[in-house]
């Protein structure tokens, strides 16, 4: 036959774009031609393929050869395509049967010598592709794990071109659909969500407030800012949050192994990411990195820590406008990320959690330590806005430990004690927001405040002397209320007592005590 068209797949976010790889041979002078708007190393594939399969024992006939990828309006970008490109023109001339890939996805990158290598996104290419009602998904050998993370749909491995078209040229092909009742039980045997850790919060001596902040910050999934002097635990206790975070439900890994799958992250041999994400940024990320981009965009650190903790360390020492960036995400859960190519969207739903000195030297307030100057203190803090403050749920003041707290006697509270807690408060929380996109406390919208956050005629008028008192905005008192839910749900109590507001009001003291109004 002259023509042929074979299914591949484009990654465009989370987005997938079934494509078509068409080619047409004709008389005409020879030539190998590449059209379909197509990035530079797409069109590289021409050279790519006609030599892999020059080296696979196949020849092609000196005739005019065109391959399309369809549809033309979409950006291709990566090396995925090169595949089922050289499958399409092996069709189109005769050495492979008509239609022998008739509803297959394809994906792979060749090699000048025909061995098939691995490429990214192929957990959102087999998800598609199942949806897309294809039976069966042809991908390199290196990435079968991750394609079988899909149950009901057909996975084939493929080490070089040569062994695939042998396959292929069989009198029983590839053979029939895969018993999605086998693929399913393959499945439940990868998973198991993981709660191993190296580190636990028994580690940690002392710093008893703020090990109640975390909790409450973890339990409603707050954001959390910690600030004190060097070498009082900052590091340390956040660290040690993922200890304490809920284990992963099937759909959240799923969802975090996807976006790890575009981004290329994802290990060979045990691709289902089982343990909630913790990203650690330095202060000289670029905001690019931060919250993604590219010409075709890349998730970034936002988006990588979806569903986990995005840690940011010495927060005063980023850039402002690296910070700034971070405001739309934090109330929104996702980014979108505009390019003249489309725009794209990235899941960015994750607890932020930042540490950082009250001055450049550390020591400030102990004015007895503290060589800072007034000025120097003030530009130093002025690195962190007040709209980023109030996207802060709890402030919460790490002080120096003592001595004594380091060598008293008795025993540090387990990680596996403050989780139990946690999943307590969070199953609580589940109950109440079943049948809604809320998941944690930290997710109720204006209009459910209402409904969720009641209070009494007495915690009314703690609320609005508070709100006049500490100057509290809009937003921060809104965010005090979403964490006295919390302080309640831990206290397994239905409804919010002045105690809780109390508390809550507590961990909003450090915007007054170091920023001020």
């Amino acid at each position: 036959m002259a023509f042929s068209s074979i299914a591949s797949a484009c990654v465009q976010g989370l987005h997938i774009e079934v494509i078509h790889a068409e080619s047409d041979v004709s008389n005409g002078l020879p030539m190998f031609h590449m059209v379909g708007y197509l990035s530079s190393e797409v069109k590289e594939a021409a050279e790519r393929v006609r030599t892999a399969i020059r080296n696979s024992g196949f020849s092609l006939p000196p005739k005019k050869i065109v391959v399309n990828l369809s549809p033309a309006t979409v950006k291709k970008k990566g090396a995925s395509y090169d595949l089922p490109i050289a499958l399409s023109v092996l069709e189109a001339v005769g050495n492979l049967p008509a239609k022998a890939l008739e509803r297959v996805l394809v994906a792979g990158e060749l090699s000048l010598d025909g061995k098939v290598q691995e490429v990214e996104g192929v957990l959102p290419i087999v998800l598609e592709a199942k949806a897309q009602g294809f039976h069966t998904c042809i991908l390199p050998e290196k990435n079968i794990r991750e394609g079988r993370l899909v149950p009901g749909i057909r996975i084939i491995g493929a080490e070089t071109l040569e062994q695939l078209c042998r396959d292929l040229n069989k009198k029983e092909g590839l053979g029939g659909k895969i018993s999605e009742t086998k693929a399913i039980t393959e499945f439940k045997q990868i998973w198991e969500p993981e709660m191993l850790y190296d580190v636990d919060y028994s580690d940690i001596c002392g710093q008893d407030m703020v090990k109640r902040a975390v909790e409450v910050a973890v339990a409603g999934g707050h954001n959390l800012l910690l600030v004190g002097p060097p070498g009082s635990g900052k590091s340390m206790v956040a660290k040690r949050i993922p200890t304490i975070l809920p284990p992963m439900q099937l759909e959240e890994s799923m969802e975090v192994t996807k976006i790890y799958s575009v981004a290329g992250m994802v290990d060979r041999e045990h691709p289902l990411i089982t343990k909630r994400p913790f990203r650690s940024v330095h202060h000289t990320v670029t905001r690019a990195a931060l919250i993604g981009g590219g010409v075709i965009p890349n998730p970034g650190e936002i988006s990588l820590a979806h569903g986990g903790v995005l840690f940011l360390d010495e927060l005063a020492e980023f850039h402002k406008p690296v910070l700034e960036v971070l405001r739309q995400p934090l109330e929104e859960h996702k980014i979108r990320i505009s390019r003249n190519s489309g725009c794209y969207e990235y899941p960015a739903d994750f607890m932020l959690i930042a540490a950082m000195n009250p001055c450049p030297c550390g020591n400030y307030p102990d004015l007895n330590k503290c060589n800072c100057t007034k000025t120097q203190i003030q530009n130093y803090l002025g690195h962190v806005s007040q709209p980023f403050l109030d996207r802060m749920d709890l402030c919460v003041e790490a002080s120096r430990v003592e001595y004594g707290e380091l060598h008293k006697s008795g025993k540090e509270e387990t990680s596996a004690e403050i989780r139990d807690r946690v999943c307590t408060a969070r199953k609580i929380q589940e109950q109440r927001y079943e049948g809604t996109d809320i998941r944690t406390n930290s997710g109720i919208g204006i209009r459910q405040m209402e409904e969720f956050c009641q209070i009494g005629e007495k915690e009314e008028k703690l609320m609005r002397r508070a709100f006049t008192t500490m100057n509290l905005t809009a937003r921060t008192y809104h965010k005090v209320l979403k964490v006295a839910r919390t302080i309640a749900d831990l206290d397994g109590e239905e409804q919010i007592g002045c105690s809780h507001l109390k508390e809550a009001l507590g961990y909003r003291m450090l915007d007054k005590k170091y920023w001020g109004r």
